[in-house]
């Protein structure tokens, strides 16, 4: 694999028009798009099925939780979308296992959301949960593996701890990428791209570093720049 087909980039952005035109300037930098919540309320998934149509793999970051029903139906509908990877809460068993059940035969990769990297031990402690973030964090990875997930959205910080517990062949995507000397913003475990890669992560997702760069070719070739001397 490429050194840039490890990169993610994320298309952050409040219109499918924006979008468009990031696609067209990054493509061949990266090696898949992520479509997340900002994007999908603002005409995201036919952009999804169109880009999909287009060649490119996108990474639908619609991080579903609902009742099982609902997440099955959803998760089938995402599938058709032509969605390559596909994320979904992953809290629990009900919910793991309806998405298994709507992904059925497509081959749209499950990656179940561990611990968002925004937050940390007091954050969880706020939502009622004793576990501290790695802890939590393993714990969900291994529901989701047990479930059939192909993998898990994870920062760095805990992606040594996956790897060693769930093997090689387990896809760890972390999000909260910093290029070094760029500002954390609203991450709270972030991490660069050379820590994200020594960690063992497959997949680095990187958006506003990128998008909103004076050259965004640029800052996307530096990331994967760094990737590949963090690879060597």
């Amino acid at each position: 694999m490429r050194a840039a087909d490890k990169l993610i980039i994320a298309l952050d952005f409040p219109a499918a028009a924006e979008a468009r035109k990031a696609v067209a300037l990054l493509h061949g930098e990266a090696g898949i798009f992520k479509i997340g919540l900002e994007l999908i309320y603002a005409d995201g998934l036919p952009l999804v099925k169109a880009l999909a149509e287009a060649g490119h793999r996108i990474f639908l970051d619609a991080k579903l939780s609902d009742i099982p029903n609902t997440v099955e139906r959803a998760t089938a509908s995402a599938t058709r979308l032509g969605t390559g990877l596909l994320t979904v809460h992953g809290a629990d068993r009900k919910t793991l296992d309806a998405a298994v059940r709507g992904r059925g035969t497509s081959r749209t990769k499950l990656l179940a959301i561990t611990v968002l990297t925004s937050l940390d031990a007091a954050d969880l402690q706020q939502q009622g949960i004793g576990m501290a973030p790695a802890e939590l964090v393993l714990h969900r990875a291994r529901l989701a593996r047990e479930a059939g997930f192909d993998g898990v959205v994870a920062s760095a910080r805990e992606a040594a701890a996956i790897r060693a517990a769930l093997g090689k062949d387990f896809l760890i995507v972390t999000p909260g990428i910093r290029p070094a000397g760029s500002a954390a913003g609203d991450q709270a475990r972030a991490v660069t791209p050379a820590e994200a890669i020594a960690a063992g992560a497959d997949y680095l997702v990187v958006g506003r570093p990128i998008t909103a760069a004076a050259d965004p070719r640029e800052a996307a070739r530096q990331v994967v720049a760094e990737i590949g001397a963090a690879l060597r």
